[in-house]
């Protein structure tokens, strides 16, 4: 598919947050208020956004930080559904990527160098021997300038971020930008736009971890799991993409029916063991360029379903193998092992060193556009 096509036409793309419909009901709401500074003193912010039917997030300009996520299970009763801490200096100080936009470039690149156009760039390299999510200041860790918004009957926060040539060694001024937008129908939008003044890689996701029973409310095993794939992108021992896309038919990787995702990840698979677990690219099985179903969540405890649409190539899932009790979260809740799992919609990891995968290069008058959906609704 063509990547960098707007997903929608221009009409609609220009209002970045709608969906479809007339909603009546409660007036939902944007509010924003003061939440701490940086270590060299900028000031952050937090934005809750209320839909009035009973679901509401807080966002943090931090790092573009998901903070929380309020959503009613199947008695109407509402818990936060992701992991993450109570204060942005805990977020300053520890955090495995909770919530927060991931970027340049979400995911591993080989070695921490890639080749573009002839020339060979090199990142820092802060994952084993690879580089990962942005680097040693990736997207999660700067400041972004936030405004709320509202179309018609959604609420959201628009966030923009200029990352300068050269940062954490990538090429070209990127100007990015990251709108996260809450439904009347309890879905969290979430749209992405980026330009270029030199050409680049760019590869942006979003890093909640999820636990539909609510965030410390035991591990995410019981958890019934549906993706929509066919195959997978297996990976060495240090997590990079062979380059092969396999087929999950007939492995503990296949998900293509709803499935606890506890049954089959402690198997003797060489895949979960270099991984400890899940943490694998999916290859969705998509229908054209605009929004497709990738994933179904489903917690059988609260009835709270989770289904993921987006318009990307792949989506990560990571079952929160390296959680191991050292972390306190929000409400004083101790994270344990596999305590959330990870979605995160994406192109695939090592891009820019795997030739025959989907292209992740923007260049000079192209426009990068993501748009992914996280749907919530009880059964």
């Amino acid at each position: 598919m063509n990547r960098f096509a707007c997903v929608l036409c221009g009409a609609v793309a220009a209002l970045c947050l709608t969906m479809p419909g007339v909603y009546a009901g409660p007036k939902p709401e944007v509010s924003q208020r003061p939440w701490g500074v940086t270590s060299d003193g900028q000031p952050v912010e937090l934005y809750t956004l209320a839909n009035g039917h009973g679901m509401k997030a807080a966002i943090t300009n931090y790092g573009a930080i998901l903070v929380s996520l309020e959503v009613p299970d199947r008695d109407g009763k509402t818990g936060d559904v992701v992991l993450g801490y109570d204060k942005v200096e805990d977020y300053i100080k520890d955090s495995p990527y909770f919530g927060c936009i991931a970027g340049r470039y979400a995911n591993r690149i080989a070695k921490g160098k890639f080749s573009l156009d002839g020339r060979e760039y090199s990142l820092a390299v802060n994952n084993g021997p690879n580089h990962l999510h942005g680097g040693l200041k990736g997207f999660d860790k700067v400041v972004w300038k936030a405004e709320p918004v509202r179309r018609g009957r959604v609420v959201g926060v628009r966030l923009t971020y200029v990352s300068p040539d050269g940062e954490e060694g990538y090429p070209g001024t990127l100007t990015c930008q990251v709108t996260y937008g809450l439904t009347a129908d309890n879905a969290l939008v979430i749209r992405y736009r980026a330009t270029t003044d030199a050409p680049t890689v760019l590869n942006l996701t979003h890093h909640s971890y999820f636990n539909l029973k609510g965030q410390g409310e035991g591990d995410i095993l019981d958890h019934l799991l549906m993706i929509n794939a066919d195959r997978y992108t297996p990976v060495d021992d240090t997590l990079i993409p062979t380059g092969e896309l396999a087929p999950v038919a007939g492995t503990p990787m296949d998900f293509t029916r709803p499935t606890a995702i506890g049954k089959r990840i402690n198997e003797d698979f060489v895949q979960l063991l270099r991984g400890g677990g899940y943490d694998h690219n999916y290859v969705l099985n998509r229908d054209g360029g605009g929004l497709s179903l990738a994933a179904r969540a489903y917690a059988p405890a609260t009835g709270r379903v989770m289904e993921v649409w987006t318009t990307e190539p792949g989506i990560q899932f990571y079952a929160g193998n390296f959680l191991d009790g050292t972390l306190t979260g929000k409400d004083g809740k101790v994270y344990k092992h596999r305590y959330g799992f990870c979605l995160e919609t994406q192109h695939f990891p090592d891009s820019p060193n795997q030739s025959d995968f989907p292209s992740v290069v923007l260049r000079p008058g192209e426009t990068y556009r993501q748009h992914t959906e996280y749907r919530f609704s009880v059964r």
